[in-house]
C-alpha cells in the first residue's frame, strides 16, 4: 500500500543548483511527487516546524539556515516511502552517507545536508499538514 512522506530540498542544495538532480533521484527511486512548492520561509515558520528540537543546541542555527533562502517543500508517495526516502537521502552527516545517496552527492556538512525527510508516519502527518492544505494533495 502506498505511503506518504514529506521532504524538503534545503536552501544549500537550491543555492548550489542541485534541485533538478535531487528531484531526478527521487523520481528514479520510484517516488510519485504528489505536491511540490518553492518557498522562502521565515525563521518563525522554521521554529514551528522544528519545535521538537527546540531544546537542542543546534536549534537556532538550524532555523536560521532553513530560513536563509528558497527551498522546495514536497509530499512524496510510494510503497514504504518513509524508509525508502531515508535510505535514498543517506546519513545526516554526508561524510558517513553511503555512495550514491543524495547527501553523499550533494551535501556539504551535517547542517547543510541538502535534504530533509520524515522519520516516522506521525512525523510525516504533522510535516505534511504544516506546509500543505488538504486540497493541495489531490
Amino acid at each position: 500500500m502506498a505511503q506518504r512522506t514529506f521532504s524538503i530540498i534545503k536552501p544549500d542544495a537550491v543555492r548550489k543548483g542541485y534541485t533538478g538532480a535531487v528531484l531526478a533521484a527521487i523520481e528514479q527511486a520510484g517516488f510519485k511527487i504528489l505536491a511540490i512548492k518553492k518557498a522562502s520561509i521565515s525563521k518563525e515558520q522554521a521554529e514551528g516546524f522544528y519545535y521538537v528540537h527546540k531544546e537542542r543546541p543546534f536549534f537556532n542555527d538550524l532555523c536560521t539556515f532553513m530560513s536563509s533562502g528558497p527551498l522546495f517543500l514536497m509530499v512524496l508517495e510510494k510503497d514504504n516511502a518513509i524508509a525508502d526516502l531515508r535510505k535514498l537521502m543517506g546519513a545526516t552527516n554526508p561524510a558517513n552517507a553511503e555512495e550514491g545517496t543524495i547527501r553523499r552527492k550533494f551535501a556539504g556538512s551535517i547542517q547543510e545536508n541538502a535534504i530533509h525527510g520524515s522519520d516516522a508516519e506521525e512525523t510525516a502527518a504533522f510535516e505534511i499538514g504544516y506546509w500543505f492544505a488538504g486540497y493541495e494533495l489531490i
